[in-house]
């Protein structure tokens, strides 16, 4: 077994893995392992761009306001103060770093989005801010000596003992080596869990392994009922589909029905600009009523204005023979962000010494019941820096372990079994805890996740093993979550209990062997 000691650790190659090494190294050597390539993540995909305040015409108590209403009263209101006015010095930074975000007359060009009181979401290259903002990062993690990266490594297990973690273990698929990774400091940037429903605008690669990771190692797990569905995702001819960014109802763009109705305008004051679980929830209920598609329309813009904003959407969406300053483009929502994660203090620290957590897999209650549009870059950029500065006073030291003896498998014979009985989870859990949910069909979900385990033959240390385990445990605390949330709040929806219940301004918080417990969010 292949052994490193490095002063920090980050596993995640998104914009919150990408942040924490490039702030880590002006303090010691870091090791950024990912299990796949550097550039494979969500906030790689992101499209609508980065909310914050840097304009005179905004407000920091602004961006607060409306964030705290986006939730639905379950934020945590001084991670909240932290993410809007830490936001705006991160975002003012990265600008002085050199980061070029699209510009009108001279002028940083702000974007409205859904939820959002002002315009504030800046965006670059039009409709692909994720990319340019990972690329951006990733040219200078590369060029960083004290970073040094390792990619195509899959890390199945944390090394955590009375409660400190040490590190983790990883399986490289390349050298088919197992490899030991030692550090007082460990960063989970891993993601989120959107990749385990049928419809999804996530990477394959979003299964939810960090949270699991955390979740064996006995980390407190909090808000998994609240995943948020983005409203309008393509609807193609199959369960592919591709994210139609919130920025195009920004610019204007129409919700229609197979009328050629604006349904959203007698539903909501801001009718397509209304917050993400509001609009996503009217979409749904369309798409229920019979021979009824619901299509973005475009076609009472400018169509050069609206071709030179969105040109790399409608590249995708000249695949399929749309032009998205023309034709009626179907959308539905897709299962998009993971609200809750890995719970975390103001400072990325989990109830764990020594772990720490950013980006999608940590619930750091800046979100409450519902994400604000854009506010997740701008979470990864945050709290990754928080997190750096916090454990950079006890980094440094060499971590002791007792010898480990791991080894680590891919059995090519369980890949096909895998990938149907991943398929059939990720249709029977948007089906069961999707949009609208209820305590039989979830109770159901779960007797059929038993049956699913039990029908695998799970082995120890093994690759598809270790997946389904993961998928099957995430898809467990999601539905057990949302049981336990008897009420309709934010992205979480019962048609079995309709209203909103003060009672249940608490967050849920699920921990390894131990009952599932209310905790406040502030």
């Amino acid at each position: 077994m292949e052994k490193y000691n490095f002063d920090f650790l980050v596993l995640g190659s998104g914009l919150a893995g990408l942040s924490t090494a490039l702030n880590a190294a002006k303090y010691g050597s870091v090791a950024l392992v990912t299990k796949s390539e550097l550039d494979v993540s969500s906030s790689y995909y992101a499209q609508g761009g980065i909310a914050a305040v840097v304009s005179e015409d905004d407000a920091i108590e602004s961006h607060f306001q409306d964030t705290l209403i986006a939730g639905g009263g379950l934020c945590n209101k001084a991670a909240v103060k932290i993410l809007v006015s830490d936001g705006s010095k991160r975002v003012k930074e990265l600008i002085a770093m050199g980061m070029e975000f699209d510009k009108v007359d001279g002028k940083i060009a702000l974007g409205l989005e859904g939820a959002h009181s002002r315009n504030r979401v800046l965006h670059a290259d039009g409709d692909a801010t994720g990319r340019k903002v990972v690329e951006f990062f990733e040219a200078k993690v590369k060029a960083n000596n004290k970073i040094k990266i390792f990619e195509n490594t899959f890390v199945f297990k944390l090394l955590v003992n009375s409660s400190v973690c040490k590190g983790f273990i990883g399986y490289n698929y390349l050298t088919k080596s197992v490899i030991q990774f030692t550090s007082a400091f460990t960063m989970l940037a891993t993601g989120g869990t959107s990749a385990i429903y049928n419809r999804t605008t996530n990477p394959k690669s979003s299964t939810g392994d960090g949270i699991y990771l955390a979740y064996k190692a006995g980390a407190e797990i909090a808000n998994m009922e609240f995943i948020q569905f983005h409203p309008s995702s393509l609807v193609t001819n199959t369960y592919d589909t591709y994210l139609i960014s919130e920025a195009v109802r920004g610019e204007g763009a129409y919700l229609v029905n197979s009328a050629n109705e604006r349904f959203m305008l007698n539903k909501h004051e801001k009718a397509e600009l209304a917050p993400r679980d509001f609009v996503a929830y009217e979409i749904y209920k369309q798409w229920k009523m019979p021979n009824n598609k619901v299509y973005l329309s475009l076609s009472h813009l400018d169509a050069n204005s609206v071709r030179n904003r969105f040109h790399n959407i409608n590249l995708e969406l000249k695949k399929h023979n749309l032009d998205i300053a023309t034709d009626l483009i179907p959308v539905a929502p897709a299962a998009h962000y993971m609200i809750g994660g890995v719970k975390s203090g103001l400072n990325g620290e989990t109830s764990i010494k020594g772990l720490y957590v950013a980006g999608e897999v940590a619930s750091t209650g800046v979100h409450g019941a519902n994400r604000l549009a854009s506010n997740s870059l701008l979470e990864c950029l945050v709290f990754s820096k928080r997190a750096v500065e916090h454990a950079k006073e006890f980094v440094g030291s060499f971590v002791e372990l007792e010898e480990e003896q791991n080894s680590f498998t891919i059995s090519n014979l369980l890949q096909d079994k895998f990938t149907k009985q991943k398929f059939k989870i990720s249709k029977l859990i948007f089906e069961n805890v999707g949009i609208i949910r209820n305590k039989l069909d979830m109770q159901n979900f779960i007797k059929q996740l038993f049956i699913i385990e039990n029908e695998f033959t799970i082995e120890k240390n093994e690759f598809y093993s270790f997946q389904l385990k993961s998928i099957i445990s995430i898809a467990n605390l999601m539905a057990e979550a949302a049981l336990k949330r008897e009420e309709s709040r934010g992205a979480h929806k019962r048609s079995d209990f309709v209203n909103l219940e003060t009672e249940y301004e608490l967050e849920i918080i699920q921990q390894k062997e131990k009952k599932i417990k209310f905790g406040r969010t502030n």
